[in-house]
C-alpha cells in the first residue's frame, strides 16, 4: 500500500529550505581541501591536549560546561549568519568571540599557570641550569637533624628553576646567607615569623613567614598537618623541594611533586642530594661526618 503527501507533496522528497541548505552544505564540503584538513586536525589535537590537561583540574566542569554552550551558540549563531547574509552580525559575533578567549585566559589562569610550571618540570629543559651548591645541602641537613632533635616545627622551600616569587610576597624580606642559626631562630616558638615557610633562592634565605597554598591530604601518605599540607600543595604547582620537620613527632618529609614521604635521619643528607644536586654523589667521609655528629648529639641530649 502506498501512502502520498497531501498537496502533491510526494513528488517534492525536499522543501524549498531543505534543498537550500543541502546545497550549501554541498558546497562547503567541496570548498574543503588539505589545508583545511590540516587545521582541523592541528585545532582538534590542542582541544583535545587542553581538555585531557584540565581534567584533573578544579575547572574540568567549568570548561565542559561552557564549551558545550560556547561552541552550540556559535554554530548556530554562524548558520543563521551564513543562510540570511548577516555581514554586520557576523563582525559582532567576531568581536565576542575575541572578548570571549581574552575571559577564558583570565578565568583559567591558575590551570594556566599550573600548566606552564608542569612544563618547566622536564628534566630536558635543566640542562642549563646550576645545581644547589653542597654547602647548602650540608646546611640544611644539620638543620633538620637540630631542629628533629629538639621537636621545632619547620616548613623551607628551595627554590629551583620556576620562580616561587609570587610567594615571597607574602611573607617578609630576608635576603641572608643561609645560617643553621638564623633558621632556628626563625622557627623558634618565641619568634613573630615562626608561622609559614621559609624560601631559599640561589642559595639564599630570601623570605620567612610566607603563605602557601594547601593542597590535599595523601590517603596513603603520613597523618598530614598545616606544613605538611603547604608543602604538598606548593609541590604540585612548583617544582621546589619542600623540607618539613614535624614539631610533634620531630619527623622529617621531603615533598616533591606533589609527594610527601618520609626521610629517615640517616637517609636525609642522600635524599636532598637526590633532589637539589641530582649529578653529584654523596662523598663517603662527609656522610660519616654527619651521622657521626647525628648521634652525638642525640647522645648528649639524652
Amino acid at each position: 500500500m502506498r501512502y502520498e503527501l497531501p498537496h502533491g507533496k510526494a513528488d517534492r522528497p525536499f522543501s524549498h529550505e531543505g534543498a537550500v541548505l543541502a546545497k550549501q552544505a554541498l558546497l562547503l564540503f567541496d570548498a574543503i581541501d588539505t589545508r583545511d584538513l590540516i587545521e582541523i586536525v592541528i585545532l582538534s589535537a590542542g582541544v583535545y591536549f587542553v581538555l585531557r590537561f584540565l581534567r584533573q583540574t578544579r575547572g574540568a566542569g567549568i570548561v565542559r560546561g561552557l564549551g558545550l554552550l560556547g561552541v552550540g551558540f556559535f554554530l548556530i549563531a554562524q548558520l543563521l549568519i551564513t543562510r540570511f547574509e548577516l555581514t554586520e552580525l557576523g563582525h559582532i559575533l567576531d568581536y565576542l568571540l575575541t572578548t570571549a578567549v581574552l575571559g577564558l585566559l583570565v578565568i583559567f589562569q591558575p590551570e594556566l599557570r599550573r600548566g606552564l610550571m608542569l612544563l618547566g618540570r622536564y628534566r630536558g629543559l635543566r640542562v642549563l641550569v646550576p645545581s644547589e651548591d653542597r654547602s647548602v645541602i650540608d646546611r640544611l641537613t644539620h638543620l633538620a637533624l637540630a631542629l628533629s632533635r629538639d621537636r621545632v616545627g619547620a616548613l623551607i622551600a628551595i627554590q629551583r628553576e620556576q620562580s616561587l616569587a609570587a610567594y615571597i610576597e607574602t611573607g617578609e624580606r630576608i635576603d641572608s646567607e643561609i645560617s643553621p642559626l638564623l633558621l632556628r631562630a626563625l622557627f623558634a616558638h618565641s619568634s613573630p615569623l615562626h608561622d609559614g615557610a621559609v624560601i631559599i633562592c640561589n642559595g639564599r634565605i630570601t623570605a620567612a613567614a610566607c603563605q602557601l597554598p594547601l593542597g590535599q591530604p595523601q590517603a596513603d601518605g603520613p597523618r598530614s598537618g598545616m606544613r605538611h599540607r603547604a608543602a604538598i600543595g606548593l609541590s604540585e604547582e612548583s617544582d621546589a623541594v619542600l623540607l618539613v620537620v614535624s614539631e610533634e613527632t620531630g619527623r622529617i618529609s621531603i615533598a616533591v611533586r606533589g609527594r610527601l614521604e618520609v626521610v629517615t635521619r640517616e637517609n636525609l643528607l642522600r635524599q636532598l642530594t637526590n633532589e637539589l644536586a641530582p649529578s653529584s654523589t654523596i662523598p663517603m667521609t662527609q656522610l660519616s661526618r654527619i651521622r657521626s655528629w647525628w648521634k652525638k648529639s642525640h647522645s648528649q641530649a639524652a
